[in-house]
């Protein structure tokens, strides 16, 4: 193999590695100073809500906005919170405009099945369904920019299901 292909060859493998770093550190960075925030679920056809060792997610948040974001492939939405952290969706937001006060962003992405506002999967221990089929809110943290990680799943009394990892 001559010299340069070997060069190529490695200068692409630490490229790999450095993305791949650094999306792990902003992921890290989300969960550590990230805002917690409860996003409420759409129903979900109950036969389907269950497929092995995870649950498939929808945000009621995303069908709000599903024909808005139809035009674009990702975007802002804006949000406010109430006293318990759950979301209250005002408005798609547009790029000339200015957050009134205590509007935040949420970054959306609209994909092949709808709108993606968070995680549209959690992830559980084989056997332990019944655990979190009584979830109504998302749990997630959003940073500064509109990201989000899932960390949990909520009843409709607000209270964490299953084990969670003490977020």
């Amino acid at each position: 193999m001559p010299k340069l292909s070997r060069l190529i060859i490695l200068l692409g493998l630490v490229l790999i590695t450095v993305f791949f770093s650094y999306s792990v550190w902003q992921k890290e960075q989300t969960l550590a100073n990230g805002s917690n925030i409860l996003i409420h679920l759409a129903p979900v056809d109950p036969r389907s809500l269950m497929q092995g060792d995870y649950m498939i997610l929808n945000y009621d948040i995303s069908r709000k906005i599903e024909e808005e974001a139809k035009k674009t492939i990702e975007g802002n939405l804006v949000y406010t919170l109430n006293d318990k952290n759950v979301v209250s969706f005002k408005r798609v937001f547009k790029a000339e405009e200015v957050l009134q006060k205590g509007e935040k962003l949420l970054l959306y992405r609209h994909r092949r099945r709808g709108v993606q506002v968070g995680s549209n999967s959690f992830f559980f221990q084989e056997g332990k369904a019944k655990n979190f089929e009584s979830a109504k809110y998302g749990e997630l943290r959003v940073d500064s920019k509109g990201h989000t990680i899932l960390v949990g799943l909520r009843d409709k009394d607000l209270l964490r299901l299953g084990l969670t990892s003490g977020l």
